[in-house]
């Protein structure tokens, strides 16, 4: 027995560090939720989006390790703050749980299901020890009463993020129909045409874009989950059980004054840490379910102040139970033979999934009084308020001022038109689609502050696009029976490798110059390539230029050259290029030798590596040649030579901004449209500048599909080659302003 003893007081010297690491993971998920909490004010969006704190595998495992004193069953709290800190552990939980709402929203079905699952496992598992222990040790334990209600309102809070899970589904398509719906009405509206590449970003543009902005804000899957009657239910029982631990806490305070005591439990001193920081984690997780609520209420407050009807407002909509009905009604996923037992596993199936729906119909109806009641309660007051700041205004504003407001109010009510709700909810009142619509100025006031100068300070060399067609050259002899193709980025890394290896270039400011314009040109080039290759049929040759320019421009190396060392060895620009001819050319024979797969004979299958090599093979050999045709004097000459040719691949790659940005407006899944309408608008602002400078060059008449492909300009300019620089203008001075797009996009007519 005495080893026994000895045993297990070695187990408990080792607790505290457990009680650390307890209160460690406590804190990261309280520092999450402060985050959200600071990410919503930041953006004015008091709906409070779920960023940081999720539901997902990692957080649902730092709350785990958060959640070890209820489910601890040996461990035993017999003092009062022990208690109350094993409490406020399940008021913690709840709280979470409570943030963790909106978080389905930006999930798919699949991990909605997983994820909830997980929860669900974790949520059962602590009610069941919690209850173990209060049963078993009801007589000595003073919490008793308060954790059993914290576990059951654990459970209650994950019934609702069930029912709310399961309307999403639903939820997304009803959304969906609606955007298109108004995507084709946008289209129609505008006058929607096919014209090339003759567009511009302007205010008219812009205003067709907001549109789409307004479409993907109020269809957000989070800020529909915010709107949702269910996070008003979870927000009223995150409220009611932090209202238990202040209580809890009041009824401590008296006893022992404003102190939390010694604490007796084998977690040391730490308990007292975790008690703290998870009282900490519930005022700041508090605050944002309780403004979802204060939110619905108001939004509510301004439909009852004008007229109320109790049936529609208990109105049962089809999308809080259409998937449980699908479930019910669907009767292919019962494949047996016997018809008697199909039948009566589908009469089982049936009567269980009528008692869900008539369970989830319950859930609609509680979560709708808990919103119309105190809308109904706080409705007379805001209706006085509003009464009498109306006549103060009256008042106090000049006739020409009010004009300009009335004007400016019809300005922003044209597009709440686009706001997309689902059945049964309220409209937003009118200050709240104006601070969206604000929010889409103030994006891309921050893109602007993101101007790209060294890359605008680049495309200040741009010739006539003369440098796509330059850069490769037909009579240099091929390595392969096929040609691998060129994507925008590949032969800006190549010559740009090529540049910064020149003699008497490399350490200089015109080589710093041209890396940091390359390093932000080439950002701005792979947003455009990965939106317009929709198919991934050039992802190899773009892997092979992302490869090859982390090569360049962390080490300054290009298939294990060191570029410095190359410019030194090499006395003249002729040798540096024969060089990196010589040796990209035996990477490429060498890797055709010792290839026996079939699938290399394709280059599009050829690795990163042989593919850069390829590339650096052609256009170095394509360089020697003007050189030869040329007689180019000086290193700095060849170099400025270089950055022309980048720079006209560059704005050339650039044309396509436009239509990259209407894009990612409308070409992207639900959950993932408002980020990238965001980056549109941002997009907007960062590059405006280059916009600005594109239109005043004149562009080839290339078709807008054929525009996104440097191959096709390059067949363009092959085509035409005798007079291979008559285009038609895009900027002129008298450009028509109308609306138009080519089919997927808003854009403006211009003059040719």
């Amino acid at each position: 027995m005495d080893n026994l003893d000895g045993l297990q007081t070695k187990l408990d010297e080792v607790m505290p560090w457990i009680g650390l690491y307890i209160a460690v993971a406590s804190a990261v998920c309280t520092l999450a939720i402060a985050a959200d909490l600071f990410n919503g004010l930041r953006f004015k969006k008091l709906w409070f989006p779920c960023k940081y704190f999720s539901l997902n595998a990692t957080s649902l495992t730092i709350l785990g390790v958060a959640m070890k004193l209820p489910m601890d069953l040996n461990t035993l709290f017999v003092y009062e703050s022990d208690g109350l800190a094993r409490f406020s552990s399940l008021v913690f939980m709840s709280t979470a749980m409570a943030n963790f709402m909106l978080s389905l929203g930006s999930m798919k079905d699949k991990e909605i299901l997983v994820n909830v699952a997980a929860l669900g496992i974790l949520v059962i598992t602590i009610s069941v020890n919690d209850w173990i222990q209060v049963f078993q040790l009801r007589s000595f334990f003073s919490y008793s009463k308060g954790n059993m209600f914290s576990a059951a309102s654990m459970l209650l809070l994950l019934v609702t993020l069930i029912s709310s899970a399961i309307t999403l589904p639903a939820s997304k398509r009803s959304l969906e129909s609606k955007y298109q719906e108004m995507h084709k009405l946008t289209m129609r509206e505008e006058g929607m045409e096919k014209i090339g590449q003759g567009f511009k970003i302007d205010k008219w543009m812009i205003d067709g874009m907001k549109k789409y902005w307004v479409m993907a804000e109020t269809s957000n899957l989070q800020f529909v989950m915010a709107r949702s009657v269910f996070c008003t239910t979870s927000s009223v029982i995150c409220l009611i059980v932090a209202i238990f631990l202040v209580c809890n806490y009041i009824r401590w305070f008296k006893l022992v004054g404003l102190t939390l005591g010694q604490s007796h439990s084998v977690y040391g001193r730490y308990t007292k840490w975790i008690l703290i920081l998870q009282t900490i984690g519930v005022v700041v997780g508090i605050i944002a379910p309780l403004c979802r609520w204060f939110t619905a209420v108001r939004f509510k407050c301004l439909m009852t102040c004008r007229k109320i009807s109790f049936r529609e407002e208990l109105k049962i909509e089809a999308h809080w139970t259409r998937t449980l009905v699908y479930w019910r009604d669907n009767f292919s996923g019962l494949q047996f033979q016997d018809n008697k037992c199909r039948a009566y596993l589908h009469d089982v199936k049936w009567f269980a999934l009528t008692f869900l729906i008539g369970i989830q119909i319950m859930m609609v109806l509680i979560s709708k009084l808990l919103v119309l009641i105190p809308a109904l309660l706080i409705a007379p007051f805001i209706l006085c308020f509003k009464k009498l700041k109306t006549q103060c205004l009256s008042e106090l504003t000049t006739p020409d001022k009010s004009m300009g407001s009335k004007s400016g109010g019809d300005a922003e009510l044209n597009l709440s038109r686009f706001v997309l709700l689902l059945d049964g909810e309220p409209e937003l009142p009118e200050r709240t689609l104006k601070n969206i619509c604000h929010r889409a100025d103030k994006v891309i006031e921050m893109g602007r502050k993101q101007q790209p100068k060294e890359l605008i300070r680049l495309l200040e060399k741009f010739s006539n696009f003369s440098g796509v067609r330059e850069f490769d050259n037909s009579q240099v002899p091929s390595l392969h029976s096929q040609e691998p193709p060129n994507c925008w980025s590949l032969p800006l890394v190549t010559l740009t490798s090529i540049a910064i290896s020149l003699p008497n270039i490399t350490n200089n400011h015109n080589a710093t110059q041209l890396m940091s314009g390359m390093i932000e040109g080439l950002s701005l080039m792979t947003l455009i390539e990965k939106t317009l290759d929709e198919n991934g049929e050039l992802m190899n040759i773009r892997n092979a230029a992302d490869v090859a320019w982390a090569r360049v421009a962390i080490y300054r190396k290009c298939q294990e050259i060191d570029l410095r060392r190359i410019s030194m060895r090499c006395k003249s620009s002729k040798n540096v290029l024969r060089e990196l001819s010589s040796n990209a050319e035996t990477t490429v024979v060498e890797f055709k030798r010792k290839a026996n797969d079939f699938l290399m004979e394709n280059p599009l299958n050829w690795p990163p590596k042989i593919i850069a090599a390829n590339s650096m093979y052609r256009i170095s050999r394509t360089i020697l040649l003007l050189w030869q045709e040329e007689n180019e004097q000086t290193d700095d000459g060849l170099f400025e030579r270089l950055s022309i040719m980048i720079a006209d691949i560059l704005a050339a790659c650039f044309t396509n901004l436009p239509h990259v940005i209407i894009t990612m407006c409308h070409r992207n899944a639900i959950e993932k449209r408002g980020k990238s309408v965001y980056e549109a608008f941002l997009l907007v602002g960062k590059t405006g500048q280059i916009l600005e400078f594109l239109q005043r060059q004149e562009w080839p008449p290339l078709d807008q599909d054929k525009a996104a492909y440097i191959e096709e300009w390059r067949a363009f300019f092959l085509q035409d080659y005798d007079n291979p620089m008559t285009f038609t203008s895009t900027a002129s001075d008298e450009a028509a302003e109308t609306p138009v797009s080519n089919g997927d996009q808003i854009t403006v007519t211009v003059d040719r």
